[in-house]
């Protein structure tokens, strides 16, 4: 049986609110007022600064079997264009590296 507590549910009520609060205020914002142009291409180029932010630090860490886990993606992703498979293939492929490596 399921025991809820409510502290728990509170905290995760307020981040959630939180969390919509700020992507909503956000939208709403860059809706009623045009940022400058400097702002809009910061802001294009912000998804790839976030991926490498999320990508480097894990290749760093993992050494050579990661980043023959990423070849890996990379490679699968552009001969089959299957985000899912590319991703299985190169958490699969650094596994089987890291325990080969030992």
């Amino acid at each position: 049986m399921w025991v809820v507590r409510w502290d728990v549910l509170a905290a995760i009520t307020g981040m959630a609110l939180v969390t919509y609060a700020c992507r909503a205020g956000g939208y709403a914002v860059l809706r009623a007022v045009r940022p400058p142009p400097w702002v809009e291409m910061v802001l294009r180029h912000l998804p790839g600064c976030l991926f490498a932010a999320y990508v480097a630090p894990p290749l760093l860490a993992l050494g050579w079997p990661g980043w023959c886990g990423a070849a890996v993606v990379v490679g699968v992703q552009v001969t089959t264009r299957n985000m899912g498979a590319a991703i299985i293939a190169g958490i699969a492929a650094t596994w089987g590296l890291r325990l080969i490596a030992g």
